[in-house]
């Protein structure tokens, strides 16, 4: 609404009948994952709004997260807990707490914005792929085996 000369997509299927639509807002029910990629990389900035009961727990992001940012895609997120674990907030993210917060970031330049994307991809690509999560798990499973393993030892001897 502050900003009708501005051309806006949402994507995602669960906006209620009574959303606030406007003639400036473009609405994608579905996106077929093959189709996400070029979707994050068509946006000059992609806007995160976490569901409430993830944002709640804390450390809890939406995979559409991180795959906006292996995209390249210049993010702007709600905050919760945990987030700055996963991504440098005014680095690699940006954070919303207003809607002037969103709309003060879509008036950054175009190479803060590729900045700020770019920046998150390579976050992502360094420290949270799958592979990242595989190996994670593993030592994670590896670390209660070895403990369980030890205790049982200990309650032998």
């Amino acid at each position: 609404a502050r900003l009708p000369n501005r051309r806006f997509v949402i994507g995602g299927a669960q906006y209620p009948q009574d959303f606030p639509w406007s003639s400036n807002i473009y609405f994608v029910r579905h996106l077929p994952p093959a189709d996400h990629p070029a979707f994050f990389s068509s946006s000059r900035l992609t806007l995160n709004v976490t569901r409430e009961a993830m944002a709640r727990q804390g450390w809890c992001p939406s995979g559409r997260l991180f795959e906006a940012a292996a995209c390249g895609a210049a993010i702007i997120s709600d905050d919760w807990a945990g987030l700055d674990s996963f991504f440098t907030p005014g680095s690699e993210i940006l954070l919303a707490h207003s809607t002037g917060d969103v709309v003060a970031a879509l008036g950054l330049s175009d190479n803060e914005i590729a900045t700020l994307g770019r920046r998150a991809r390579e976050r992502v690509l360094d420290e949270h792929t799958s592979a990242h999560r595989a190996a994670e798990l593993d030592r994670i499973l590896n670390d209660a085996f070895a403990s369980t393993s030890r205790g049982t030892m200990e309650e032998a001897v």
